[in-house]
C-alpha cells in the first residue's frame, strides 16, 4: 500500500528504533541504499529519508546521526581517471570502500573506538575534508545514505533499499545523468540489492513510496 514520504519515514524510524546494536558496538549501523533522483516534494533519495529518520528517531530514545557516502568517495584524478562519464568507474571506482569501513563502520562496531570521521574527501574542493573523529551517539543509530552500497561486504546492521526500477530511473534521471544508469542495472543483476536488504521501499513514485519488509522484519 502507497504511503506519503513522512508515513514512510514514521515506520522506518519505529522499526530501526527497535533494533539494538551489537553487544559492544557504539551504535547501529543502517544503509540506506539506492539512486539519488530528482522528484516531487518529500522524494524519497538515499540522503532525504536518512535526514528525515534523524529527526524521528530521537523521539523513540534513539540518537542519530547521518555520514553521506559522498563523504568516501575516491578524489576525482581516480574516480574520474576513465573520465566523467564511464559507468563502469561509476560503479566501482568511485567509493572508497575500504575508508568508509576503517573510518566509520569498524569504529562504531563491537570492537571499534566508539568515533566515526564526518567525511574524508571535500567533493567541492576536491583535497582532503580534514575533520576530526566525532564520538557516536551512545545507544543511536549511524545513517549512511548512498547508491551501490551493497556487496561490497560493508557491516552495516540493517539496510533499507530503495528500490527503483530500470523504466523510472530512465524517465526520472536527468539528461546529464544517462550515463550513470547502465552502473545501476548491473547493480540489479549482478548483486540483487533488493533481495539483500532488511526492507525494501518501492520508489518509482517519488511521493508514493510503499514499504516492503523482508529478512531481519520479514
Amino acid at each position: 500500500m502507497p504511503l506519503s514520504p513522512a508515513a514512510l519515514a514514521d515506520r522506518l524510524a519505529e522499526l530501526i528504533a527497535a533494533v539494538p546494536a551489537e553487544p559492544g558496538a557504539a551504535a547501529l549501523r543502517v544503509a540506506v541504499d539506492g539512486p539519488e533522483l530528482p522528484g516531487a516534494p518529500g522524494a524519497t533519495g538515499p540522503l532525504t529519508v536518512a535526514q528525515a529518520l534523524t529527526e524521528r528517531l530521537p523521539a523513540l530514545s534513539r540518537p542519530a546521526v547521518v555520514v553521506p557516502a559522498e563523504g568516501f568517495y575516491r578524489p576525482a584524478s581516480l574516480r574520474l581517471e576513465h573520465g566523467r562519464t564511464d559507468p563502469d568507474a561509476r560503479y566501482s571506482d568511485w567509493l572508497d570502500a575500504g575508508a568508509l569501513a576503517r573510518e566509520v563502520l569498524d569504529r562504531c562496531g563491537p570492537r571499534g573506538t566508539g568515533e566515526y570521521l564526518p567525511a574524508l574527501w571535500d567533493l567541492d574542493r576536491d583535497r582532503a575534508a580534514r575533520l576530526p573523529h566525532r564520538p557516536a551517539p551512545a545507544g543511536g543509530v549511524l545513517l549512511v545514505p548512498g547508491s551501490l552500497l551493497q556487496g561490497l561486504g560493508l557491516a552495516f546492521d540493517v539496510v533499507v533499499h530503495l528500490r527503483v526500477s530500470p523504466a523510472a530511473r530512465r524517465r526520472r534521471v536527468p539528461e546529464d545523468r544517462t550515463w550513470e544508469l547502465p552502473a545501476f542495472d548491473r547493480y540489479d543483476d549482478e548483486v540483487d540489492p533488493t533481495a539483500l536488504a532488511d526492507a525494501v521501499v518501492l520508489a518509482d513514485h517519488a511521493d508514493r513510496p510503499a514499504l516492503v519488509l523482508q529478512n531481519r522484519w520479514s
